[in-house]
């Protein structure tokens, strides 16, 4: 890099970037916040595992899914304001190590939030997240004459909402509030957090790029589908160490592979950047709904580490709670690919039929599991998901 270039990367002025600049791909920072996510999203998913094990899974949903919301909304806000406004440059840097910072202290929170509801750690995590954010914004607004209303505003709601988090952690712990209140609190200050963009912006859009925010959404689906391989092969090192290699480790160990295969195939079958990018007013549905996807993937996850756990040693959870462990996830999957990719396509690549077809027998699959057994049901849901890419590739063909 010549000394020239080096100077502009020291402080570049934010502006909005094109919508349609040519070859906008993730950069190599964004790659790195990324990893940050990995560790965080282990942790939930390594704590759900312990759970379904142990015939909690019911009582651990809520749990699970607050905690993920944390991680998803974090992970989401960083991800559409550098698709606007990233310049790579010094303090854009160190601004996004210091979000990155928070994403850990939250990681490190998950067990105590999980196990005894107690979100300290993981408050303070966002905190951390959400200081570095508005920061950003602020900058933005100064920097960029053209957003300055929509930046300030981002900065105001998020600070805003971030006050409410403390307080209700505050509250809470001091016993000023029951702890009966605080689902409901939770409830109320995540739906004022969904709304601080749509409030935003409602002066002017921010310019994100369509196909970069779906790559970044696709990056992030195969880091969860990652975490699912690790969740599994978690699985199979307790199952060795159990009893060593069996006919139903083996088939459970295959199986969660292929269905994982299979989910990252029909996922990547639907092109969102150029449906996003002609439909630019959906991008809210499309993006929000994502939560339940990367919730589902994650839940599998758990649920993979048990089926394949199960084979080596006993479990708690019976077999009907295994495989629902696996099939509901992978059904509520199904269920939202179609559902956020309608809004944007004349016509989604896969056929609903196909889909909800699918659907129906995943979540009838596992009620025959006193009779096949749980490596068998696991087998079943990933070769009839096999089956609906068949379908769909078939059918398109014609």
């Amino acid at each position: 890099m010549s000394g020239a270039n080096a100077r502009i990367r020291i402080r570049v002025p934010m502006s909005a970037r094109p919508i349609d600049e040519p070859h906008r791909v993730s950069s190599q920072l964004e790659l790195l916040f990324d990893l940050t996510f990995v560790v965080a999203v282990a942790a939930v998913t390594a704590e759900l595992a312990h759970q379904i094990a142990a015939a909690h899974a019911l009582v651990s949903i809520v749990p699970f899914l607050q905690v993920f919301f944390a991680i998803w909304w974090a992970w989401m806000n960083f991800t559409w304001f550098a698709s606007s406004y990233d310049t790579d440059d010094v303090a854009y840097r160190l601004l996004t190590m210091l979000q990155m910072a928070g994403v850990l202290v939250l990681a490190a929170g998950v067990p105590a939030a999980a196990d005894h509801s107690d979100f300290r750690a993981i408050t303070i995590g966002y905190v951390i997240m959400r200081i570095a954010l508005v920061a950003q914004w602020v900058r933005a607004g100064i920097e960029d004459p053209a957003g300055r209303r929509t930046a300030f505003r981002y900065a105001a709601g998020i600070a805003v909402v971030q006050v409410g988090w403390v307080l209700r952690l505050v509250l809470l712990d001091t016993g000023a509030l029951p702890p009966s209140t605080q689902l409901p609190l939770f409830l109320v200050l995540a739906v004022l957090d969904l709304l601080v963009p749509r409030w935003a912006e409602r002066t002017s859009a921010t310019n994100w790029h369509p196909h970069h925010i779906a790559e970044r959404y696709g990056l992030f689906t195969i880091i969860l589908l990652g975490e699912s391989v690790l969740a599994a092969a978690t699985g199979v090192q307790g199952a060795l160490d159990a009893t060593g290699i069996s006919g139903a480790f083996v088939t459970v160990a295959i199986s969660s592979l292929v269905l994982l295969f299979a989910l990252w195939w029909l996922y990547f079958l639907e092109p969102a950047g150029e449906a996003l990018s002609a439909r630019r007013e959906r991008s809210y549905l499309w993006g929000y709904s994502h939560y339940g996807i990367f919730a589902a993937l994650a839940a599998l996850g758990a649920g993979l580490e048990v089926a394949v756990g199960q084979t080596g040693h006993h479990v708690e959870a019976s077999p009907l709670e295994v495989t629902y462990a696996v099939a509901i996830p992978v059904a509520v999957f199904l269920t939202l690919l179609w559902a956020v990719h309608a809004p944007l396509v004349d016509e989604p690549v896969i056929p609903p039929l196909f889909l909800l077809s699918c659907v129906a027998v995943i979540l009838l699959l596992p009620l025959t599991v006193s009779w096949i057994g749980v490596s068998a049901v696991v087998a079943a849901i990933a070769t009839t998901s096999v089956l609906l890419i068949a379908a769909t590739i078939t059918f398109r063909t014609d």
